[in-house]
């Protein structure tokens, strides 16, 4: 359950902050995008490796990976109608 927590963490950081985020700043310059995201990624490899590792103990690789991308797919989903104003088809 640990695991599954901190990958979920890591979906927030890596989607709103780090990944679409920027999208909603289109005005700002591309330098202060980056050097911001690239900060977020310090706090996203945060959650990334203790889940990974903690992970590890309890799943196979496959397992893992299969998990990150259902929360993958499922955070981006609801930040995409929410944060991005997407509409689910």
């Amino acid at each position: 359950m640990r695991t599954i927590v901190l990958l979920d963490h890591l979906k927030y950081f890596h989607d709103l902050l780090h990944g679409y985020g920027p999208l909603k700043l289109p005005h700002e310059a591309l330098w202060k995008v980056i050097m911001a995201s690239w900060g977020i990624a310090f706090f996203e490899y945060c959650f990334q490796v203790p889940a990974n590792r903690i992970g590890s103990y309890e799943f196979n690789a496959a397992q893992l990976k299969t998990i990150q991308e259902v929360l993958t797919l499922t955070f981006f989903a609801v930040f995409s109608v929410t944060y991005l104003g997407e509409k689910l088809k």
